[in-house]
């Protein structure tokens, strides 16, 4: 926030800027009942900024000012406002025939309050209200002045009131003069502080600096001030140290270094990262996702599923959300669910739902689609033709559910058709009515007709031989002989069972995979190589004797 800006804390509306002198911007600002102020904001960026600011506070603590009415110092906002103050200025009061002595004294005694916190009186807008003098409004110092140049600007502006006639106060105490031995101790005390503080400044020791690497920014900063060096911060990126970690120092730890000089220490803050979605993970998949994005595990909590159907060792919730900004390193913490207790559920009609849908539905009942049926059918691709358990039959949360969904009629045969058998050849035509004979007249066959044949009489359809069809070789038991290979890999939320894999083809059923408890499948991955079949096969993989899924190879 700046002093440019159009609300300054909610309090104050910029109306326009008066003008600026040094790191101060002057502007003149409405308050929320609606009364005109001016707000001097001070841009503070460095340690020396904020040093020279909480001394104008003290300042102001010290004299008081008629005119001050709010005054605020914290990170990012430094700032005092003013309110405008009744009197006449003292430049005017200086051109005065007559003066009060006592008025006279009172801005002595300011200018002295004021020389104790390096203020010179020229600093400070004084007004006179009466006989009292009061401050509207004080400038922040320059920097870098000696106490020597405040007192000769104080006396230069106090001689200034010495023209004309002064009014002696009408009751004259002998010992009045010791009301200055104060102010003047006070002057002097501050001119001796300040000529040892510019000793120190062109002379400072030298002191070793201290070697803060790896430590919290806060506690590396505290080392080095004590020591009596000025410390800046900047940010930077490194794996292996912990955020908000000094990674490194400039100049290096052992330097020898006079006391007051700048320390730069580069903080770890890396860039920040977006939390992934974890919801219905397992804890081992979450831990993963994390894993892949730079974050950890944290706290792990366990909590009824019941409200959400949500399956055992199903993630519930997690915190922070997803798309959420964390940085490297920082942890994710999530609820798993302990299961759905003693409820049972049910699906509606899934026929003619994309897939897709009928899982999310099936999901959202607390059911696990498990097995997915594949069947040829005019159907769109993908849609459902079939479920099991059927509709509306109540079932305990977390049962499996099979879908049969339609796919292409068309489908690459899994082996050679072989060779075609021949058509039977086809019958022999009938031989036409023989003319009837005549009498006395000899009988002649037609033609080119054998004799022999004339007199044979033709073949029924049925009494015609059929041609025998090929039998290929090697499937005398309903297919030919060919190895195929087996691979499938569990899930990692694998029902507990004891489970078998089998193999069945033309020859019948025989088992490659003798009964084993599902804690040593879960995640793992069975394979076979060559595994010897006839004709159309297909594995079968049973829970507890009953089928659990199949694998075509």
């Amino acid at each position: 926030m700046t002093a440019q800006a159009g609300v300054i804390d909610g309090k104050y509306e910029v109306v326009r800027e008066l003008g600026r002198e040094g790191n101060v911007t002057l502007s003149e600002v409405r308050s929320g009942e609606g009364v005109t102020r001016r707000l001097a904001w001070f841009e503070v960026s460095t340690p020396e900024g904020r040093q020279g600011f909480h001394a104008y506070r003290s300042a102001l603590r010290a004299i008081e000012p008629a005119g001050l009415t709010d005054v605020v110092a914290r990170p990012g906002a430094y700032y005092a406002v003013w309110q405008p103050v009744a009197g006449m200025p003292l430049s005017e009061f200086a051109t005065q025939p007559k003066k009060q002595e006592e008025t006279l004294d009172a801005v002595r005694a300011l200018a002295a309050r004021l020389a104790e916190h390096g203020y010179a009186l020229p600093d400070a807008d004084v007004v006179i209200d009466g006989r009292e003098p009061r401050v509207a409004y004080l400038r922040p110092a320059p920097g870098g002045r000696s106490p020597e140049e405040v007192v000769r600007l104080s006396e230069a502006a106090l001689a200034a009131l010495n023209g004309g006639k002064i009014r002696r106060k009408r009751e004259r105490q002998p010992d009045a003069w010791l009301a200055f031995v104060p102010g003047l101790l006070l002057l002097g005390g501050a001119v001796y502080l300040g000529a040892q503080a510019a000793q120190i400044y062109l002379n400072p020791p030298v002191r070793e600096v201290v070697a803060v690497a790896g430590k919290g920014a806060q506690a590396a900063a505290e080392s080095l001030t004590g020591a009596g060096f000025r410390v800046e911060y900047t940010l930077g990126d490194a794996n292996n140290v912990p955020i908000g970690a000094v990674i490194r120092q400039d100049p290096a730890a052992g330097t020898q270094l006079p006391v007051g000089r700048l320390v730069t220490l580069t903080v770890n803050n890396p860039p920040s990262l977006s939390v992934p979605r974890l919801e219905e993970l397992t804890v081992a998949q979450a831990r993963a996702a994390l894993r892949d994005s730079s974050l950890t595990l944290g706290q792990v909590y366990r909590v009824d599923g019941t409200l959400t159907n949500t399956p055992e060792g199903r993630i519930v919730a997690q915190v922070p959300e997803s798309g959420a900004n964390l940085q490297r390193g920082q942890p994710v913490q999530i609820l798993v669910s302990t299961g759905v207790r003693g409820q049972d559920t049910w699906i509606a009609d899934l026929t003619g739902l994309p897939y897709q849908a009928a899982r999310e539905h099936a999901r959202a009942a607390g059911l696990v689609v498990n097995r997915v049926v594949e069947r040829a059918s005019d159907a769109p691709e993908n849609t459902v033709l079939e479920q099991k358990p059927a509709p509306y039959v109540r079932v305990p949360v977390g049962s499996p559910v099979t879908l049969t969904v339609a796919v292409a009629r068309y489908s690459t045969p899994s082996r050679p058709a072989g060779s075609l058998p021949l058509p039977p050849q086809p019958p022999t035509p009938e031989t036409p009515d023989t003319p009837e004979a005549v009498p006395g007249e000899p009988t002649t066959p037609p033609a080119g007709t054998d004799a022999g044949q004339a007199n044979a009489e033709p073949l029924a359809p049925e009494n015609i031989p059929a041609t025998p069809l090929p039998t290929p070789e090697g499937n005398a038991t309903g297919g030919e002989e060919r190895t195929v290979n087996f691979r499938y890999v569990f899930p990692s939320d694998l029902p507990a069972g004891t489970y078998t894999i089998a193999v069945r083809d033309s020859n019948g059923e025989r088992e490659i995979l003798a009964a084993t408890d599902g804690g040593q499948l879960a995640g793992a991955t069975a394979e076979q190589r060559d595994i010897q079949v006839t004709g159309d096969a297909v594995f079968v993989i049973r829970q507890n004797g009953a089928e659990y899924t199949t694998v075509t190879p």
